[in-house]
């Protein structure tokens, strides 16, 4: 079993605070999604942010800083509402950044529920070509119009800059962050987690093409929109409406480590 750094380290206590059902649910779904990024090497350090809506409220989970993902357990997860207040923790800390694009996405498109952000190698390579990802493999397909371009401003602290990540997102599920990383969001972990699968999968893959040294065989647009239509678009893999894949990655998550859900 792995060992993980105890809250008290980071200098938080955890509060004398009752946990619905729902969001106890929601907290082991999440932590799970951490252990199982850090496992595909999504992420390294204490970088970076996973974020879920807890429903029918103005608050939403997110990891606090100081924890690396692979340390993350349902009960270190920080409650937080829109405003900046952790209402689940005294003495632990968010990161300003991932605060601020994070709850402003959040905040703005009720329909999302959870957003997925990352600084994984091959996508920040890819974030830094000045040329839009290409579909070269068959899982590349389901990207078709789902891939929106920010471009770099800093460090995304900045409230103004949240309307503009807004706007190069639009209705699409994945951004990519020029020279810095990139986005996924969904209506459920399982969605957002398919999306920001599906993106890193590719840059890798183009990644590696790329260093043949050799032309890129891309997929012509209409074969992509007739693969993508063969999938069933956004409503297949790991949407609401069909999340066997999803299971299949919380099934990994208990045998990687059970203790993600204490």
């Amino acid at each position: 079993m792995n060992s993980r750094m105890p809250l008290s380290q980071i200098g938080g206590v955890t509060l004398d605070r009752p946990v619905s059902d729902l969001e106890r649910k929601l907290r082991i779904e999440l932590a799970a999604a951490f252990r199982i990024a850090q496992h595909l090497s999504w992420n390294l350090d204490t970088l970076n942010h996973i974020t879920l809506r807890i429903p029918e409220t103005n608050t939403f989970l997110m990891n606090p800083l100081g924890l690396a993902w692979e340390e993350v357990t349902a009960s270190t997860l920080a409650t937080v509402d829109f405003d900046g207040k952790i209402i689940s923790h005294s003495g632990i800390r968010l990161a300003p950044a991932g605060f601020n694009f994070h709850s402003g996405i959040l905040k703005a498109r009720s329909d999302l529920n959870c957003v997925m952000h990352t600084h994984e190698a091959a996508s920040v390579v890819i974030s830094s070509i000045d040329q839009p990802l290409v579909a070269i493999s068959q899982g590349g397909c389901r990207l078709h119009g789902e891939v929106g371009y920010h471009g770099f401003e800093g460090l995304a602290n900045q409230s103004d800059e949240v309307p503009r990540i807004l706007r190069d997102l639009g209705t699409k599920h994945t951004l990519v962050m020029y020279n810095h990383g990139v986005l996924a969001v969904g209506a459920s972990v399982g969605e957002a987690f398919g999306w920001m699968r599906t993106l890193i999968d590719e840059c890798r893959l183009v990644e590696r093409a790329l260093s043949t040294g050799k032309p890129l065989r891309t997929i012509p647009e209409e074969v992509q929109i007739h693969t993508k239509a063969q999938m069933g678009g956004s409503t297949r893999g790991n949407s609401p409406r069909d999340d066997h894949s999803w299971q299949y990655w919380l099934r990994l998550a208990e045998r990687l480590d059970p203790a993600f859900a204490s």
